[in-house]
């Protein structure tokens, strides 16, 4: 976490006056300990928790656990089919195809 993005782009969110829910398979503790206890932060105990009424999914992590998702259970628990995927690990026609506002970045 010294050094993840997630933690740039967290700080950007929290600046700009959003609330992130967010979920990380092996940085949890890590999470915690860097940032204690905030109100506009939820550390959700799994990938489908953090998506529960979220204005978008943003991805900033590649594991393996976030490769093959359920994109209608994903579409059904956002506010707003939005995805932003930092590691460009789909294919942007077929999101738009699937029913996403979706966004590669870097791509």
């Amino acid at each position: 976490m010294r050094e993840a993005p997630s933690r740039v782009l967290m700080e950007a969110l929290w600046q700009a006056g959003a609330n992130v829910q967010a979920y990380d398979p092996e940085a949890m503790e890590e999470t915690q300990r860097i940032y204690g206890t905030r109100d506009d932060l939820t550390l959700c105990g799994t990938k489908e928790a953090a998506l529960k009424g979220a204005s978008a999914l943003i991805i900033v992590t590649e594991w393996q656990s976030f490769r093959a998702p359920d994109f209608e259970l994903i579409k059904s628990q956002l506010n707003d089919p939005i995805l932003f995927d930092g590691r460009n690990m789909f294919e942007p026609h077929r999101m738009v195809d699937k029913g996403f506002v979706y966004y590669s970045v870097g791509r």
